[in-house]
Parts: C-alpha cells; structure tokens; sequence
C-alpha cells in the first residue's frame, strides 16, 4: 500500500502530510523539547555510539538524561531496546518518548537524527540546542530519490535551523547554540558555514580544536588517547571508536562537562546493545554480534577485530537489506566479507518486499570475485537461525565469528511484515544447543 501511494502521490503532498503529523504530535504532547537541551547526533555512520557515549558524560557528571537511537531507547538509568526498526520512530511515538524524559526529570535529550527522519519532517518541533556531526559517506537512499545530493542536504538542515530555534536556559545561564563538526569529512565546511554560538571540531587525521595523539589498543582492543594533557579510555571495543569518543568530548566540553565526569562516562560505558557486543560462551570462541550493514562499518569492525584474533580464524555472516536501501553496496560487502574471513556465510537479513535469494547472490559475487567458493567456504542460507547455526559450526576454539548487519535490532522486515527477531538471543540459543551437545 505504501509503494501504491508513493506513486501516485506528489512528492510536496507527502511532505505536506509528514509536516502536519510532526507539528501535530508536538503540540498533541505540549513541546516537550523546548524544557530539555536537546543535542541532535547526525551522520551516516556512529550515531548510537556517539549518542551513548554523550549520555554516559552526562550520567557520570549527574545529570539525568534521555536517549532515543537507532539500538536503544534510555530515560534517565533505565534502558530498553528501541522496539520501532528505524532510528527515528514516527512523530507521535517521538514525542512521546520526549514527554517521558520531560516527565522523568530529564535536563538533557539526546536524539539520533538521520537524513531520512528530516526529509519527513520528523524534526519539527523538537527544539535542537546541539548538533553534532559524525561521518558522511555516500547513502543512496528511496526516501532521498537515490540522492547523496538530498541526503547532504537533509544533514546540513538542521544545522541551518539551529539558530533559529528558541534559546534555553540550564543552571542559570543561557545554552548556546554549539555546532561540532568531525574535522576528518570532507564535507565539514558545509556544516560550519551556518551561524553558531560555538563551533567545535574534532578529528584523529586532520587539524581540529580537539585531535586524538598518541592512540593505543590493547589486547582486547579497547583503545585509550589524549586530547592535548588529558587521556581518554574507552571502554567499549574497537579503534574506530576513538572519532566516536572524540565527538562525545566536544559534546560534553562543550556542555560545561567537568573533564573527570567526561573521561569516567568514557570508561564506565563498556556496551553499546548490537555494537560490537561480545556473546560469552564457552566453546572458547569469540563471538560478536553487530550492526554493520554496510560496506564501511563492516570493514571497520572486521578489520579492527581481526587485529586481535591471533593464531585464530574468522568467519563472517553478513547480509543485505531490501526496503529502499543502496543496492550497489551488496557485492561491495561480498567482497569485504571475504577479505577478511576465512569462511563467509551469506544470510538473509531485512528484505522487505524484495526478493531475498536475489539480494544474496549480489552479495555472493562480490564473495566470489574474491576467490571464495560456493559449498568450500562460502555458504547461502535463507533462514537467518540456519545461518548463524552455520556460522557457529564452522568455528574451533580461538576463532573469531562475526555476526553482522541486524545488532541489537528487535525484528525483521519481511514482505508478510515484521517478525519478531533479535540476533543476539538466537545466537545465544544456538551456542547453547552446540555446548549441550558437547
């Protein structure tokens, strides 16, 4: 139905009707935002971490905060799965959940912002104080009509309004309105020409007011890093986290954050639900559950792993989603996955209304351009439980087995609808099975 109406449909009328609903449920919920400091996380990439990171300054420094994000939804201490299957969930449920930070005593809301979310109008009525800039690599999305242009331009809106929006006060002062923009993108200085109180950059490569030296990992591949006299730890997996870590610094800096309460919230967060998140077992594998469903994060999280595998083995699961998504990344993440993994297992993962068999063998060329071969080390498996009971017998005691694309996810989008899923409980269902078999 929804297709039917996309296409018959004017585009402005849509929009139109996407307005009315955002500025209708703010006022049905009394513009909840506009008691809170609301910090919009944006980007392509790094969204949940950086918002979890920013809450946990916030935690660490006192302060009651709220969360809404892509794997998790927090008011104050307590924290559940974000049941909606999209970052930004519609405007009612929106500010609702707005409402019960407001209600919950919270001085402080965090809100992951995609593209998408303000091309329908999402945004309105949420009050933004902060917007923070995270990566922004190309996204070909159906809502932006397969525009990286559109998607640009929907990031770059927010801070073109952040101005505009009412002032705040917190602890007597006034809050100012605080660009922070990743010094690494290239697009950075289209995010820093909008007017601004503060504009705060951050990056590990290039000049910025806040740069990453002297980065170390450990054996477990948590990383620590100064910013000028102070050292940072993080608590949770992978060097690709330090830009991530960055952000929430300028964030929290910039929020009047002690440092110590800063460099606490970086240490004391040591799970981001979906993100690189360790399933303990003890088959004396190592098994990580996360949400890379693209060709960037998958390289990342791969490439930061495999530093740390040994002697060990890694294989790979991975998918591709349907539904509007880019096309053109499928093989690339075939290829990826193969570079990376000794075995590499192809599953069936958000569909939509598209065919799931064609999805994966796009997927599988990509595998196979890499040499890998169907049946040897290369294997198809529609039904996603099959596949990481796949993934999981392929595995002996020191590898590595990388369960990608879904995270913390709480459903599946199949062409009958959603169904009820979570990666990390099959995959805790299926190493049960195999050490009672034991």
């Amino acid at each position: 139905m929804k297709h039917i109406i996309k296409k018959f449909v004017p585009r402005f009328v849509l929009r139109a009707y996407h307005f009315f609903l955002a500025y209708l449920a703010a006022l049905r919920f009394g513009f909840p935002s506009k008691d809170m400091v609301v910090i919009g996380v944006l980007g392509t990439r790094g969204k949940t971490t950086v918002a979890n990171l920013i809450w946990s300054c916030l935690d660490a420094a006192g302060y009651v905060a709220g969360l809404t994000g892509t794997a998790n939804i927090r008011i104050g201490k307590s924290e559940k799965m974000n049941p909606f299957h999209m970052t930004m969930p519609g405007r009612f449920a929106m500010q609702r959940m707005l409402s019960e930070m407001r209600a919950a005593g919270c001085r402080f809301a965090i809100v992951e912002t995609p593209s998408e979310g303000v091309e329908q109008w999402r945004t309105v009525g949420i009050a933004y104080d902060v917007a923070v800039m995270t990566t922004l690599y190309p996204e070909y999305l159906e809502t932006h009509n397969w525009s990286f242009e559109r998607c640009k331009e929907m990031h770059q809106k927010v801070f073109a309004t952040l101005k505009k929006q009412p002032y705040k006060r917190f602890q007597g002062k006034k809050v100012p309105k605080t660009a922070i923009v990743n010094a690494d993108i290239e697009e950075k200085d289209i995010f820093l020409k909008y007017p601004a109180d503060a504009k705060i950059t951050y990056a590990v490569k290039n000049v910025a007011d806040m740069r990453a030296t002297d980065i170390q990992k450990d054996a477990e591949g948590r990383v620590e890093f100064s910013v000028g006299p102070s050292r940072y730890m993080l608590g949770i997996r992978g060097d690709f986290n330090v830009s991530n870590g960055l952000a929430a610094i300028a964030c929290a800096s910039a929020l009047g954050i002690r440092n110590d309460a800063i460099q606490k919230g970086l240490r004391q967060l040591t799970l981001v639900p979906g993100r690189m998140e360790e399933i303990k077992n003890n088959l004396g594998i190592s098994v990580f559950v996360d949400y890379a469903h693209d060709a960037i994060s998958l390289e990342a999280a791969l490439s930061s792993l495999t530093k740390t595998k040994g002697d060990g083995r890694c294989i790979v699961l991975t998918g591709g989603q349907g539904g509007g998504r880019d096309k053109e990344k499928r093989p690339i993440m075939g290829q990826i996955a193969a570079r990376y993994g000794e075995y590499v297992v192809i599953a069936n993962e958000d569909p939509y209304d598209d065919d799931p068999e064609q999805i994966m063998e796009e997927i599988a060329r990509g595998s196979e351009s890499e040499g890998k071969i169907r049946g040897k080390n290369l294997f198809l498996e529609l039904d996603r439980r099959n596949a990481i009971r796949k993934a999981i017998s392929l595995s002996k005691k020191g590898d590595i087995v990388f369960i990608g694309g879904k995270g913390s996810e709480q459903s599946m989008m199949v062409s009958s609808g959603k169904i009820s899923w979570d990666d990390r409980e099959v995959v805790r269902e299926e190493l049960k099975a195999v050490s009672l078999q034991q």
